[in-house]
């Protein structure tokens, strides 16, 4: 008996060394093993806590003018702009530990698991935020072995490389709150139309019970759910000593407004400029449209929402509704280059096209300030003279026959002044001819035009398609004096942690003589002044009596398009009208509506603002000329107008075609009648000489 006694006893303390021993080495090898995964998710490092966000575009002034967000709004705001309301209440319910534990709360892992086998089924979770983020950030919510030990793997390498302050940030920033609001933000925007650093108590405490259910405790579909899921989180609060009892129930019978709907007053305005904002984004970034428009980021855009109202307001006034016409607008700031204003339809929802960016139009006449600059800087002048009569010209082995409009000719020698004005056609090919058949296709590629431009007669004349944002910006060119600009609708792209990644530069080089761009501004300025006037009246007049300020520009006509682009020294505006199917314009109001269109525009937009001249370079001379042949005026002129040259070219004869009889030879006078008498015109040069 003694013998088996001894023989179990043996047997016992051979068991439980076994147990001893193996309980010491599953011990040890959890240890290792939790020190593998600590030593793991350190060598890992952090992982990215960057999210999908909504991509937000701010006009000029600093106004949200629209977002991409694919149906997700998602905006990223710091803690230190969170309301400490909804912080409070959000940790209170969802993890009350959450300063002390690890990532993982092993009290209420024990709990619930009580629960759940006294229930026999899952009825109480235990994760922790650092958890849910986790979840949230990087994996499907599939209930899987796999997922939730990939979920602890996240968990522990959040928790050792961020603070709970991070944690609780970016949890806070990526929650889902129902009705497409990701992130206490884009929550407390939907439900409250405020930020979320103004929360109160009670949207707090009412927002923080949604996550558990979006759709079940949503206070625009289930109101009564959601009352009581809020005073689920009130008394949560009591029971944590952040609140008490009366509080609480001051709390709940307060009255509480919800908005229901994002704000949308300041936002999804000038599509089309947004469309190219975008499109120069990604050449910037070489970003994909979804890295774009879900990055977080926050793009500053050029556009001026004042300036872009009117542009709108102006064109719907002005174009008859039944019309089918299409018309695009662009307005752009001649020293930077940046858009202030872009249209590029009459109806972004019924086409995205954007004909101020992506079309390519014939441009007519609006294409001869290119040529007329090529000749003053190849000695032109304003005072140089051309024949103005039905011309062909040999060209290659053809011939060129260009017209005027309505076949209307001076049939005699007219100014270059006189001819932009009046916008001779003919004297336009002279022109382009005698500088050689290269030199505007040259001048126009500085001028940043881009395209097939053929060495042909008929180039002087716009006969090339060019793309209207390129002709508005090669206009700012000459506008500031030759200094290269392009369209720009970007000044800066922040991340979504507010770092600059983008910022706009300003060109400073020089593409065009200073000199010769001034006297060409001047000439422009010429459309609108009837002192030009000859064979035919100045092709502005119909507008001129609207216009309150001094302007350089030109329009142009083809049978199928109708251009307007003009300047003050501080805005560049160009109108296109025309059909896209490329039928003609044959009504008579039709072919009005871009000149219309320009004023009205420029007018507006200047109202408020002082007068500025258009500023000579130190390079040029003004001089008082007969604009109907170029010469020096004398007071016997009928017509007088001061026209810039640059220094050396200017006319040094005077006008005889006005001398009574008797002086066409200069009369002899005494020494003392030239004291006591001095001229007019010498009366005039001395008052408004510059």
């Amino acid at each position: 008996m003694e013998v088996i006694t001894n023989k179990r006893l043996r047997l016992t303390l051979k068991y439980v060394r076994a147990f001893v021993f193996i309980g010491m080495f599953l011990l040890i090898l959890g240890f290792v093993g939790m020190l593998g995964l600590l030593l793991y998710a350190k060598v890992e490092g952090p992982p990215p806590l960057a999210v999908p966000q909504s991509t937000i575009y701010y006009g000029a002034d600093g106004t949200v003018i629209g977002e991409s967000h694919q149906g997700q709004t998602r905006y990223w705001v710091p803690l230190s702009e969170i309301s400490p309301h909804i912080i409070q209440a959000t940790i209170s319910i969802e993890d009350k530990r959450f300063y002390d534990h690890q990532g993982f709360d092993y009290v209420r892992i024990a709990g619930a698991a009580l629960a759940d086998i006294k229930a026999m089924a899952k009825v109480q979770g235990a994760s922790t935020i650092s958890q849910q983020y986790a979840r949230n950030l990087f994996l499907e919510h599939e209930k899987t072995w796999k997922r939730k030990f990939t979920e602890a793997l996240y968990t522990l390498r959040i928790e050792m490389n961020y603070t709970k302050e991070q944690i609780i940030e970016g949890y806070l920033n990526t929650i889902y709150y129902g009705h497409g609001a990701y992130g206490i933000e884009a929550a407390s925007n939907y439900y409250f139309n405020k930020s979320a650093k103004d929360l109160t108590l009670n949207e707090a405490s009412m927002l923080a019970g949604i996550p558990k259910g979006p759709s079940h405790y949503s206070p625009i579909d289930r109101p009564e759910n959601a009352k009581k899921r809020q005073r689920v989180i009130l008394t949560s609060m009591v029971e944590n000593q952040l609140l008490n009892e009366q509080q609480k129930e001051l709390v709940l019978a307060e009255e509480l407004t919800l908005y229901g709907k994002f704000d949308v007053k300041s936002r999804d305005i000038a599509l089309y400029f947004q469309d190219a904002a975008k499109e120069e984004f990604k050449s910037i970034t070489s970003l994909t449209d979804q890295a774009i428009q879900m990055g977080g980021l926050k793009i500053y855009t050029t556009l001026d929402p004042e300036l872009q109202a009117i542009a709108e307001e102006k064109m719907e006034q002005i174009i008859d509704p039944a019309s089918e016409i299409q018309a695009a607008v662009m307005i752009q700031h001649p020293s930077t280059g940046e858009v202030k204003a872009l249209i590029g339809g009459r109806d972004y929802s019924k086409s995205q096209f954007n004909r101020a960016t992506q079309a390519k139009r014939q441009p007519g006449s609006t294409f001869k300030p290119f040529l007329y600059y090529t000749a003053v800087e190849q000695g032109f002048t304003p005072s140089t003279t051309l024949r103005s009569e039905y011309t062909t010209f040999q060209y290659g082995e053809g011939t060129y026959s260009p017209s005027n409009y309505n076949d209307y000719y001076a049939n005699e020698n007219i100014t270059l002044a006189q001819a932009i004005a009046l916008s001779d056609n003919v004297f336009a090919v002279k022109t382009h001819m005698s500088l050689g058949i290269n030199a505007l296709v040259d001048t126009s590629k500085r001028l940043g035009i881009t395209g097939n431009l053929p060495s042909i007669p008929s180039l002087a004349l716009g006969t090339s398609t060019v793309k209207m944002a390129d002709m508005v910006n090669a206009y700012g060119i000459l506008a500031n004096g030759g200094k290269r600009i392009k369209p720009t609708f970007i000044r800066k792209i922040e991340n979504h942690h507010g770092e600059v990644i983008y910022e706009s530069e300003r060109s400073k080089e020089q593409v065009l003589d200073k000199d010769a761009a001034f006297v060409t501004t001047h000439m422009m300025t010429g459309m609108f002044d009837e002192k030009l006037n000859d064979y035919t009246k100045v092709t502005g007049r119909t507008i001129s009596d609207q216009l309150t300020r001094i302007y350089a520009g030109k329009s142009g006509t083809t049978s199928t398009d109708s251009w307007m682009i003009g300047y003050s020294p501080k805005l560049v505006t160009g109108v296109w009208v025309g059909y896209d199917r490329d039928y003609t314009i044959d009504l008579v109001s039709e072919k009005s509506y871009s000149k219309e269109i320009w004023a009205a525009i420029m007018e507006e937009a200047l109202k408020d603002q002082p007068v500025h001249a258009f500023k000579p370079t130190s390079g040029v001379v003004g001089v008082y000329v007969n604009p109907d042949n170029g010469m020096l005026a004398t007071e016997t002129c009928p017509v007088v107008r001061l026209t810039y040259y640059t220094k050396g070219t200017e006319p040094t004869e005077y006008c005889q075609d006005h001398l009574p009889h008797q002086y066409e030879e200069e009369p002899v006078l005494l020494e003392e009648e030239k004291k006591e008498k001095p001229g007019f015109f010498k009366k005039i040069m001395n008052w408004f000489t510059p």
